[in-house]
């Protein structure tokens, strides 16, 4: 006989389990390639189960954002305290990372997952998004010693996920670009990031 009805406890469990399994699936082989069936089925749910915690895949894919954030931050502490880097070496790395994601367990959304996404979001919840990326992103500066005043922030923002989004863009959202140099313009606008911020260090 099925289950009928669950403790206020085991529904916050499974949607910890919901959460936590997107984004290990999304991390690994991208949001799109990631289905609502794939997550229900692995925590072991029902498709009108999972429904009753997220309305869309996209609240899904916010919570999973929201959820990896303390782990980017984790990571870029524990590379800024690295003895055995420099400080452009540890800040290299951790764009490079980002830029990488699929292959370092980080989620990137591309550009039509932010059109998706973003147009599904109640203004109210995307306002909350923008503050804690705006939160994220000012402590990895503080991790590498830049002062995160709003225009840092919102600069330092901007030049990332540029980064990010075209190494994920080239070349089936942006077929004009030259897919052979996809790696070595990510190099560069890498590079061009870490010589930009290194010069705002404290």
């Amino acid at each position: 006989m099925p289950r009928v009805a669950y403790s206020e406890k085991e529904r916050l469990h499974i949607r910890e389990r919901l959460v936590a399994t997107g984004l290990e699936l999304m991390s690994r082989q991208g949001i799109q390639h990631t289905t609502v069936e794939q997550i229900y089925t692995a925590v072991g749910i029902s498709r009108t189960f999972f429904y009753s915690f997220f309305p869309t895949k996209e609240d899904l894919v916010v919570e999973t954002l929201y959820l990896q954030q303390p782990r980017i931050l984790a990571f870029a502490r524990r590379l800024a305290g690295d003895p055995a880097l420099s400080w452009r070496e540890a800040f290299r790395t951790f764009l490079h990372a980002c830029c990488y994601g699929e292959q370092n367990g980080i989620a990137v959304l591309t550009v039509e997952e932010q059109q998706k996404i973003f147009r599904r979001l109640s203004p109210e919840s995307y306002a909350a998004f923008r503050e804690k990326q705006a939160l994220l992103f000012g402590r990895i500066l503080e991790c590498f010693g830049i002062r995160a005043d709003r225009e840092r922030i919102a600069l330092f923002t901007n030049l990332s996920l540029t980064a990010m989004i075209v190494r994920r863009a080239i070349p089936d959202t942006l077929p004009l670009f030259v897919p052979e140099a996809a790696d070595a313009t990510v190099e560069f606008q890498i590079n061009a990031i870490v010589d930009a911020m290194e010069k705002l260090r404290d």
